[in-house]
């Protein structure tokens, strides 16, 4: 076995894999990653000499998966083409390099076995027996995988966020809840100049009340101060912006960021994986490298990567909606080389109107179908969403028809009125676990639609949407929120170079995820507004345990609560910090009780913690 010298990304570590080859020839493996759990492990092997614009399409007529095997696992993953094996340096389109990326869920012994075949559209096909077998294929080897050594905020620390039937995603590792908190803009993020053949392939439009149509690409120029020595990057220097801009992201401890990954039709029209905007069945190996550079990056930063994996304009784009070739290629190629990233949501297309029947648009059914694909290629079985429509009547329309349907785990929620988003919240989680299938429910854009959250400049204290959006989802049991910016005001959701526009807000955004991990059983409470008399307040309980209130106005307020005795602190939705006391810090209850005055009586928001001693 060679193992090579040479790294794809800057921050992996040579690991050594005991091989073990089924025939009696000399098979060259290069592997690289660290050989611990959660870790990446990538396997390189030898194929056909070949290029992304050889007759026999290289993404459509050659099929790699590599299956490995433990006595508690068995994943299958599937492989694409790479190129020379280190095209994010060298943009090289032609080579004989093939990937496959493993990211071991447990230690021990795991044994693998390469399946490589050809054959017209083999990649995509469901029936595999007419695949001429070559190169690699047979070849079998073990490795042994040790515990991992990462501390938080790395993922790898915790293991893979993953769906597992409740209203919160959990670290596999550890089981800790995720709660959300991070950028829905600029949708248009991966449209960044410093990526190999990324330009604006649109022609230029202007949205009402938006001066400067997007006809340029990012360049965040504002964080490559943020930028560290000895982090990721390309060709001498390239990729400081935008990985400077994620540690910022990271710094303000947030922990998720939204981004498509084709917006060809869309508002963007910067955004795809092919090699030209023309083309459908041709990935660009460089380009897609350096997209896995950022992302292995925001995993080590603990930051989820939300790929929304089409608009409400180009949902049509692939195969006329339906899942055929082109869609199912589109999806392999995402999945085969960024799903085993720890955290990972794949959003099945922003803006989802569908109908029963359409010749525009997807069907539910189409969708569905699209679902299906994912969960059944993706080997890390990552976490689904769907994004919904602002119009709430629409919203309930399509989210009602995914009600019960396995492989749809969550909606993500765009709503047009914030005043919606409390109540919304709370009717998804309940209409869900009746369903028999709970759903995961996230914000992820809140409107009107030219505004969405303000800069700091415009609205340095953000208490209405403090209020309503982000306490008002994780209050209803809600899983977090992400932040829309808006197409009228500076840095808009595709023009944004600087997410210190929004400094302020971020700085909200963590007091409130702060709250529910430091203080709260989070995964043990459910919404109870019902108990609280004041009608604009929101209510967060284990009843009998312990309750939180959030009381927007700052006035005492009565609530319902079990005979005993119950200790009373307050929280500053504002500033954050440990919790305090006043005066009035113990109380005897018979049949119910009142929250008492916060520590100031500023009209403010405030949160109290009740607890049963």
């Amino acid at each position: 076995m060679k193992i090579s010298n040479s790294l794809l990304l800057p921050d992996l570590i040579l690991g050594l894999c005991l091989l073990t080859v089924s025939c009696s020839q000399s098979i060259e493996v290069q592997t690289e990653g660290e050989m611990k759990v959660w870790h990446t492990i990538t396997f390189t092997f030898d194929g056909p000499g070949t290029s992304e614009y050889d007759t026999i399409n290289p993404f459509t007529d050659y099929r790699l998966d590599v299956e490995f095997t433990s006595n508690r696992n068995k994943i299958i993953v599937p492989g694409y083409y790479a190129a020379d094996g280190n095209a994010g340096e060298t943009s090289a389109r032609a080579g004989n390099k093939w990937r496959a990326h493993f990211c071991p869920p447990s230690d021990g012994e795991w044994s693998y076995k390469v399946s490589f075949l050809k054959g017209k559209n083999i990649a995509v096909a469901d029936d595999l027996s007419y695949g001429e077998k070559c190169f690699a294929d047979g070849k079998t080897g073990t490795l042994l995988v040790d515990k991992t050594d990462k501390s938080v905020p790395d993922f790898r620390a915790k293991g893979r966020l993953q769906y597992d039937g409740t209203q919160f995603l959990k670290h596999a590792g550890n089981g800790d809840v995720f709660l959300k908190g991070g950028a829905d803009s600029p949708e248009n993020f991966l449209g960044y100049r410093e990526f190999d053949g990324t330009y604006y392939g649109g022609a230029s439009k202007a949205r009402s009340g938006e001066a400067v149509p997007n006809s340029g690409l990012h360049l965040y120029g504002p964080h490559v101060l943020d930028w560290k020595e000895g982090d990721p990057q390309w060709k001498n220097g390239k990729g400081k912006g935008i990985i400077g801009a994620l540690n910022y992201l990271a710094s303000k401890g947030m922990n998720s960021f939204y981004f498509l990954t084709l917006n060809i039709l869309g508002d963007g029209e910067d955004v795809w994986p092919y090699t030209d905007r023309n083309e459908r069945y041709r990935f660009d190996c460089s380009k897609l490298d350096q997209w896995e550079i950022i992302f292995s990056h925001a995993d080590r930063l603990g930051i989820m990567k939300h790929f929304v994996l089409q608009e409400t304009e180009n949902e049509c784009l692939l195969d006329c909606g339906y899942l055929d070739v082109q869609r199912k290629l589109y999806l392999r190629e995402l999945i085969a080389r960024f799903s085993h990233n720890l955290g990972v949501t794949w959003n099945l297309g922003e803006e989802h109107n569908p109908t029963e029947w359409s010749p525009y648009g997807q069907t539910y059914q189409d969708t569905k179908k699209m679902a299906d694909y994912i969960r059944s290629t993706d080997p890390y079985k990552n976490f689904i969403v769907v994004h919904t429509h602002s119009a709430p009547k629409q919203r309930m329309k399509d989210m009602t028809a995914y009600l019960g349907f396995g492989n749809i785990e969550g909606p993500s929620i765009q709503c047009g009125n914030v005043d919606e988003i409390h109540e919304d919240a709370k009717y998804w989680l309940k209409q869900s676990a009746s369903s028999g299938h709970s759903w995961v429910v996230c914000l992820d854009e809140i409107g009107p639609a030219d505004k969405g959250a303000l800069p700091d400049s415009f609205d340095p204290d953000h208490d209405t949407i403090r209020y309503k959006a982000l306490w008002g989802n994780l209050m209803a049991g809600g899983a977090g929120t992400e932040w829309y910016f808006g197409y009228k005001y500076p840095h808009s959701d595709l023009s944004c170079e600087d997410w210190r526009s929004r400094d302020k807000l971020w700085d909200q955004t963590k007091i409130a995820i702060d709250f529910f991990h430091k203080f709260l059983p989070v995964n043990d409470m459910r919404n109870a507004d019902e108990l609280i008399k004041d009608k604009d307040a929101y209510c967060l309980a284990k009843e009998g345990d312990i309750y939180a209130i959030y009381i927007p106005k700052g006035n005492a307020t009565d609530l319902m609560l079990p005979d005993g005795k119950y200790s009373i602190n307050w929280y500053n939705p504002r500033e954050g910090g440990e919790l305090i006391q006043t005066s009035v810090n113990k109380i005897t209850v018979n049949g119910s009780a009142s929250t008492g005055n916060p520590p100031v009586r500023d009209g403010k928001d405030w949160v109290c913690l009740i607890r049963r001693e």
